[in-house]
């Protein structure tokens, strides 16, 4: 069951920071590409592969703590890297914006914390239930 739970978890991850990076191109009326999607979110997707191998994500997958929260701190610390070391989302001379941190800090942790907890949440109540009609 781990090793599904594993996988999906990996899709679900990636889909939520592929949606992160149309929501966050859409908001700025750049084109919808596939080419300035993946340049979009491909620092972040490196720093969620980092994260999700260096907690092997996959053996505990729906742990927020410590997968999701390393995976979460992994991808938004090594794509703001990987952003301003590609020169992606200079403002006025500004290679990171506070405001672009602050942003991308909270929906990805939403993202990549929130669905883990929700379904840790169903699990912990259907559980209680399960036991309750033993």
């Amino acid at each position: 069951m781990t090793r599904t739970w594993g996988w999906l978890a990996a899709v679900v991850d990636i889909v939520l920071i592929v949606a992160f990076a149309l929501i966050g191109r859409s908001s700025h009326a750049e084109a919808a590409s596939l080419p300035g999607l993946w340049t979009t979110a491909y620092p972040f997707l490196a720093g969620w592969a980092v994260g999700y191998l260096v907690v092997r994500g996959w053996t505990r997958p729906l742990r927020t703590w410590p997968t999701g929260v390393v995976v979460w701190v992994a991808t938004v610390a090594i794509g703001l890297l990987l952003r301003v070391l590609t020169g992606q989302g200079d403002v006025a001379g500004d290679p990171l914006p506070l405001s672009f941190v602050v942003v991308a800090t909270i929906v990805l942790a939403v993202f990549l914390l929130g669905w883990r907890l929700v379904v840790t949440a169903i699990g912990a109540r259907a559980g209680r239930r399960a036991g309750g009609r033993a």
